[in-house]
């Protein structure tokens, strides 16, 4: 095994053995077991837990983050790239990192590392939207006069829905969420909820 692709199974196995145990519970003895390692092994390619964590963080969320160009890519208008984004990144959809980023942000709170990379991240989820979203709007798709503080809004909305919903399943239906996350994201491109529909069918 070369050691891009031992790292990259150490990686998936941290990202398993935290979704089981949570950040704060994860050894890097676990991780280790899961594998049939030694721990100096795990040590050898992260140095540290607080490594090896932000390490699988980035891992996980850069695979969601890849899916969300490929959308955002797509040769469509702004609006159907837009809508389909975000249903997707609702909790709804099927981005399967909602646990994981939750875990991280409180982790970060104390653990710099993590920290810097969840922040990274963020950033590059909202330069994304952003983009798409000038991109609309510089085509007259719709009118948004300012896609940054649009896309900050959207994805807060996006981000304390996916909280209520890992945190406290059961809370409000699948239906209600959706609605309330199109509703949002026509009121930032100025369009009303049927004009939204009808530009991205």
């Amino acid at each position: 095994m070369s050691v891009a692709e031992r790292r990259e199974e150490l990686l998936r196995a941290a990202v398993e053995q935290i979704e089981a145990r949570g950040v704060a519970a994860v050894r890097i003895a676990d991780v280790a077991s899961a594998l049939g390692v030694s721990n100096a092994l795990v040590l050898y390619h992260f140095s540290s837990k607080e490594r090896l964590v932000a390490a699988a963080f980035a891992y996980a969320a850069e695979s969601d983050l890849a899916h969300l160009r490929k959308i955002l890519g797509r040769r469509t208008s702004a609006v159907r790239r837009l809508r389909t984004a975000v249903r997707w990144y609702a909790p709804t959809g099927q981005a399967k990192g909602w646990r994981l980023w939750i875990e991280g942000w409180a982790a970060a709170l104390r653990e710099p590392a993590l920290r810097d990379v969840a922040r990274d991240l963020d950033r590059q989820w909202k330069t994304e939207l952003t983009a798409v979203i000038a991109e609309g709007a510089a085509a007259g798709e719709f009118h948004c006069a300012d896609p940054s503080s649009a896309a900050w809004r959207l994805t807060a909305l996006l981000d304390g829905l996916a909280v209520q919903t890992t945190s406290y399943a059961g809370s409000f239906s699948r239906t209600a969420m959706l609605e309330w996350v199109e509703e949002a994201l026509a009121r930032e491109l100025g369009l009303d909820r049927e004009a939204l529909t009808r530009q991205s069918a």
